[in-house]
């Protein structure tokens, strides 16, 4: 158990730089939107999702229904559905209390480190997800609090480019999964999906909807070649 949660600490150290600067940058935002400490320090200990909390931190000054801002959060984290059923055998023989306490600190980070750590073979368990989702929520935790308290040194965080640490993040994340070349028809296919989607939805499902198109693409087209 301790090796790891102490590997899987380790090996999401990397990307974590990235989750930091991220974090900043909700940090800042945070200050320009009246919103305390303690109340940034609530969202990241039981949300814990970063896209969803800059949708939170971005509609909470606006005079919207509470149930709209809930609701596309949730809409948001969806996609963790597909995430952790990604790594059910991690859970085979894991009490539900055990389960719901993991699964809380699973990010899109730390999945996709465990996810090529199994595809490599190593011996690891739910316990390496865990040390990941650990490292990231520090990291987190760290550049918000930096973002909250030095936000005035930080008047404009596109002139560091911190408003692409987040997209910058995601690339990494796509690049490190590329095996061959029908996973670019995949990241392609959905990637124009999803833009098509975002123009004619006016909620966040359409995350969801290209996300559920794109596996469909990826099955059918591993199958093809499966036959083939």
């Amino acid at each position: 158990m301790k090796n790891n949660l102490k590997n899987g600490f380790i090996s999401n150290l990397p990307i974590s730089i990235s989750v930091l600067i991220y974090g900043v940058v909700l940090g800042v935002i945070c200050t320009s939107k009246s919103i305390t400490f303690i109340q940034l320090a609530l969202m990241n200990i039981f949300i814990f999702a970063g896209s969803s909390q800059f949708v939170i931190v971005d509609m909470i000054n606006n005079p919207i229904n509470i149930s709209i801002v809930v609701g596309s959060a949730l809409l948001i984290n969806l996609r963790y559905f597909l995430i952790t059923a990604s790594l059910n055998d991690l859970f085979i023989r894991s009490s539900i209390n055990k389960k719901l306490f993991i699964v809380h600190f699973v990010t899109d980070e730390s999945w996709a480190v465990t996810l090529n750590k199994k595809k490599e073979n190593e011996n690891i368990n739910i316990y390496f997800l865990l040390g990941g989702g650990f490292c990231i929520f520090v990291s987190w935790f760290i550049g918000t609090s930096i973002g909250y308290y030095f936000g005035a040194l930080i008047s404009n965080p596109k002139l560091y480019g911190l408003d692409f640490a987040f997209l910058a993040l995601f690339i990494s994340i796509v690049a490190s999964m590329y095996k061959k070349r029908s996973d670019l028809i995949v990241y392609c296919t959905t990637a124009i999906i999803a833009v098509i989607l975002e123009k004619t939805i006016s909620n966040m499902s359409y995350i969801i909807f290209s996300s559920l198109i794109g596996c469909y693409i990826y099955i059918f087209i591993n199958k093809r070649e499966k036959y083939e």
